[in-house]
């Protein structure tokens, strides 16, 4: 059974985004059928332009859908990215999550795999507690959480050792390409565990 993968993300300079590229193509390798999809931007232009990155990575993305709720009722699992604010979900990403009462409540999200990732200024930025605080919205939708732990060590620890999911240090500068590999491989995890999942839920 082929899985529909959901990969929902929020980035201000890049590096969010391009794990959501990597996990988005590794979930298609393993058969899924992917939709890439952003958060709306919601801060203001004033304060975007004080940020050339952010400016232009907002400009050089604007081709990439802006998540909806019918995407998430469309998927079989999804995979979540977002960078660190004060240690938790940026605002943006937030926003759309919090979007989610009417068809949370309809059932249309429990049961789904659900992963996530994130990116970091520093080693010890708040890696750990951004995906737990993106993990907290699972426990809430009865998701199903996939975490990369340890399953492939020598993949995992290549790309920093983070069992609670993919993540970057952006003050190192972009995504390694160990990390990219990573995300493959946990895209490809994400697509097979919601085929099997969904065709348990056909049954």
């Amino acid at each position: 059974m082929i899985s529909r993968i959901a990969v929902i993300y929020y980035s201000a300079t890049g590096n969010v985004y391009a794990t959501a590229k990597a996990l988005a193509e590794g979930a298609e390798e393993a058969g899924a059928e992917v939709r890439l999809l952003r958060a709306a931007e919601t801060a203001p232009d004033r304060a975007i332009d004080r940020n050339p990155d952010w400016r232009a990575h907002l400009d050089a993305t604007t081709n990439v859908p802006v998540a909806t709720l019918d995407d998430l009722i469309w998927a079989d699992g999804y995979g979540f990215g977002t960078p660190t604010r004060f240690g938790s979900i940026a605002a943006q990403l937030k926003t759309f999550l919090d979007t989610t009462g009417g068809i949370w409540e309809a059932g249309h999200l429990a049961g789904k795999p659900f992963t996530a990732f994130t990116s970091t200024g520093e080693r010890h930025g708040g890696q750990e507690s951004t995906l737990l605080s993106v993990y907290n919205v699972a426990y809430h939708w009865g998701s199903i959480i996939v975490p990369t732990g340890y399953v492939d060590y020598d993949i995992i620890h290549a790309a920093g050792g983070n069992p609670y999911g993919l993540s970057n240090i952006s003050g190192e500068g972009e995504p390694s390409k160990e990390l990219l590999v990573a995300a493959r491989f946990q895209g490809g995890r994400l697509a097979r565990i919601a085929a099997a999942v969904a065709h348990l839920r056909a049954a």
